[in-house]
Protein backbone atom coordinates (compact mmCIF):
# COMPACT_ATOMS: atom_id res chain seq x y z
CA UNK A 1 0.00 0.00 0.00
CA UNK A 2 1.45 3.50 -0.84
CA UNK A 3 1.93 5.71 1.87
CA UNK A 4 -0.44 8.71 1.54
CA UNK A 5 2.00 11.31 3.19
CA UNK A 6 5.04 9.96 0.90
CA UNK A 7 5.68 12.37 -1.83
CA UNK A 8 8.45 11.68 -3.96
CA UNK A 9 8.12 7.96 -5.20
CA UNK A 10 10.65 5.53 -7.00
CA UNK A 11 9.58 1.82 -8.63
CA UNK A 12 11.15 -0.09 -10.64
CA UNK A 13 9.42 -1.93 -13.52
CA UNK A 14 10.80 -5.11 -15.21
CA UNK A 15 7.64 -5.77 -17.79
CA UNK A 16 5.14 -3.69 -19.16
CA UNK A 17 2.71 -5.33 -16.55
CA UNK A 18 5.07 -4.31 -13.66
CA UNK A 19 4.41 -0.67 -14.89
CA UNK A 20 0.61 -0.75 -15.75
CA UNK A 21 0.28 -2.70 -11.64
CA UNK A 22 1.80 0.17 -10.26
CA UNK A 23 0.37 2.77 -11.93
CA UNK A 24 -3.48 0.93 -11.49
CA UNK A 25 -2.28 0.73 -7.46
CA UNK A 26 -0.89 4.10 -7.43
CA UNK A 27 -4.64 5.75 -8.90
CA UNK A 28 -6.03 5.04 -5.42
CA UNK A 29 -4.47 8.22 -4.21
CA UNK A 30 -5.34 10.58 -7.08
CA UNK A 31 -7.91 13.25 -6.59
CA UNK A 32 -9.98 15.23 -8.33
CA UNK A 33 -8.29 18.23 -10.57
CA UNK A 34 -4.86 16.17 -10.07
CA UNK A 35 -2.35 16.82 -13.30
CA UNK A 36 0.07 14.35 -13.75
CA UNK A 37 3.19 15.51 -16.09
CA UNK A 38 4.60 12.10 -18.11
CA UNK A 39 8.04 13.03 -19.23
CA UNK A 40 9.81 10.07 -20.60
CA UNK A 41 11.82 8.78 -23.91
CA UNK A 42 9.85 7.27 -26.97
CA UNK A 43 8.65 3.66 -25.89
CA UNK A 44 9.49 4.24 -22.25
CA UNK A 45 5.89 3.37 -21.07
CA UNK A 46 4.31 6.62 -20.54
CA UNK A 47 1.16 5.48 -21.98
CA UNK A 48 1.05 2.57 -20.50
CA UNK A 49 1.43 4.31 -17.04
CA UNK A 50 -1.57 6.60 -18.21
CA UNK A 51 -3.59 3.30 -19.31
CA UNK A 52 -2.72 1.54 -15.84
CA UNK A 53 -4.31 4.55 -13.70
CA UNK A 54 -7.10 4.68 -16.05
CA UNK A 55 -7.99 1.61 -15.55
CA UNK A 56 -7.44 2.12 -11.78
CA UNK A 57 -10.01 4.88 -11.95
CA UNK A 58 -12.63 2.90 -13.75
CA UNK A 59 -11.84 2.89 -17.69
CA UNK A 60 -12.70 -0.33 -19.54
CA UNK A 61 -12.28 0.81 -23.10
CA UNK A 62 -9.27 0.68 -24.79
CA UNK A 63 -7.36 3.82 -24.47
CA UNK A 64 -4.58 4.63 -27.52
CA UNK A 65 -2.11 7.13 -27.05
CA UNK A 66 -3.82 10.38 -28.34
CA UNK A 67 -0.14 11.45 -30.69
CA UNK A 68 -2.30 12.33 -33.63
CA UNK A 69 -5.34 13.96 -31.77
CA UNK A 70 -3.73 15.39 -28.98
CA UNK A 71 -6.22 14.80 -26.31
CA UNK A 72 -8.86 11.98 -25.49
CA UNK A 73 -11.26 12.15 -22.80
CA UNK A 74 -12.79 9.47 -20.83
CA UNK A 75 -15.22 9.00 -18.44
CA UNK A 76 -14.64 6.93 -15.28
CA UNK A 77 -14.52 7.72 -11.46
CA UNK A 78 -13.39 11.22 -12.69
CA UNK A 79 -13.62 13.27 -16.31
CA UNK A 80 -10.27 12.25 -17.46
CA UNK A 81 -8.07 13.99 -20.11
CA UNK A 82 -4.74 12.17 -22.02
CA UNK A 83 -2.97 14.62 -23.67
CA UNK A 84 0.18 14.39 -26.07
CA UNK A 85 1.84 17.22 -26.87
CA UNK A 86 4.92 15.16 -29.16
CA UNK A 87 3.18 17.08 -31.71
CA UNK A 88 2.86 20.67 -30.50
CA UNK A 89 5.40 22.80 -31.67
CA UNK A 90 3.60 25.79 -30.51
CA UNK A 91 2.34 26.08 -26.63
CA UNK A 92 -0.60 28.39 -28.14
CA UNK A 93 -1.78 26.03 -30.34
CA UNK A 94 -3.33 24.53 -26.90
CA UNK A 95 -5.81 27.69 -26.58
CA UNK A 96 -7.20 26.63 -30.11
CA UNK A 97 -8.93 23.41 -28.08
CA UNK A 98 -9.39 25.08 -24.71
CA UNK A 99 -6.66 23.10 -23.04
CA UNK A 100 -7.38 25.84 -19.67
CA UNK A 101 -10.73 24.36 -20.07
CA UNK A 102 -9.90 21.10 -19.57
CA UNK A 103 -7.34 21.30 -16.67
CA UNK A 104 -9.02 23.35 -14.31
CA UNK A 105 -12.37 21.33 -15.18
CA UNK A 106 -11.69 19.67 -11.60
CA UNK A 107 -11.02 16.41 -13.82
CA UNK A 108 -8.07 14.08 -13.83
CA UNK A 109 -5.35 15.17 -16.28
CA UNK A 110 -2.70 13.27 -17.83
CA UNK A 111 0.08 15.33 -19.89
CA UNK A 112 2.28 13.22 -22.24
CA UNK A 113 5.54 15.28 -23.42
CA UNK A 114 4.94 18.51 -20.87
CA UNK A 115 8.24 20.02 -21.57
CA UNK A 116 7.01 21.34 -24.80
CA UNK A 117 4.05 24.06 -22.84
CA UNK A 118 5.85 23.68 -19.04
CA UNK A 119 4.93 27.49 -19.01
CA UNK A 120 0.91 26.65 -19.20
CA UNK A 121 0.98 24.13 -16.56
CA UNK A 122 0.55 24.83 -13.13
CA UNK A 123 3.32 23.99 -10.65
CA UNK A 124 1.37 22.17 -8.12
CA UNK A 125 1.25 19.32 -11.25
CA UNK A 126 2.57 15.67 -10.50
CA UNK A 127 5.85 15.06 -12.19
CA UNK A 128 6.36 11.62 -13.64
CA UNK A 129 9.61 10.55 -15.13
CA UNK A 130 10.17 7.36 -16.82
CA UNK A 131 14.05 6.01 -17.75
CA UNK A 132 15.03 2.96 -19.12
CA UNK A 133 18.35 1.28 -18.17
CA UNK A 134 19.25 -2.25 -19.35
CA UNK A 135 15.22 -3.24 -19.54
CA UNK A 136 14.10 -1.85 -16.49
CA UNK A 137 12.37 1.07 -16.39
CA UNK A 138 12.69 3.98 -13.34
CA UNK A 139 9.31 5.30 -12.72
CA UNK A 140 9.97 8.48 -10.02
CA UNK A 141 6.81 10.47 -9.10
CA UNK A 142 7.18 13.90 -7.31
CA UNK A 143 3.61 14.24 -5.40
CA UNK A 144 4.06 18.02 -4.36
CA UNK A 145 0.52 18.19 -2.93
Amino acid sequence: MLNPKQKNMIFYSKTEQDTFNYAKKLSKKIKSGDIFLIEGDLGAGKSVFVRGMAKGLGIKVPMPSPTFTILNEYKGKYQIYHFDFYRINDPLELYEIGFEDYIYSGGVTFIEWPSKALELLPESSIKVNISIENEIRKIEIKWEK
